[in-house]
């Protein structure tokens, strides 16, 4: 049974999911807690993009889309990373500090 939580990041809510005994994380939400972009889907959309291009890396390999709760309140496929995942994620976002 998986069960969704979330979880707070400087502010910001980050959703969370119990699959399969491991936690997994919204990549779109780990985006927005990082780079306070005001259009974190679009930021995750392009990030993707970029990694591809540059590194050759696909950053969709790492993820796997789970259902987690939505602002209006449905559950939607998300892109969720596990920790080692979300890492990895955190090392593609070009951040001044």
């Amino acid at each position: 049974m998986e069960t969704a939580k979330i979880a707070l990041f400087r502010g910001t809510q980050i959703r969370k999911i119990l699959h399969k005994n491991e936690w997994w994380f919204s990549a779109v939400d780990v985006v927005e807690a990082l780079t306070e972009s005001a259009n974190p889907r679009d930021y995750w959309f392009k990030m993707k993009i970029r990694e591809s291009e540059e590194d050759g890396f696909e950053l969709s390999t790492i993820c796997r889309q789970l259902k987690l709760p939505a602002s209006d309140g449905k559950m939607r496929e998300t892109d969720c990373a596990d920790t080692e995942g979300v890492f990895r994620i955190i090392q593609s976002i070009p951040l001044a500090k």
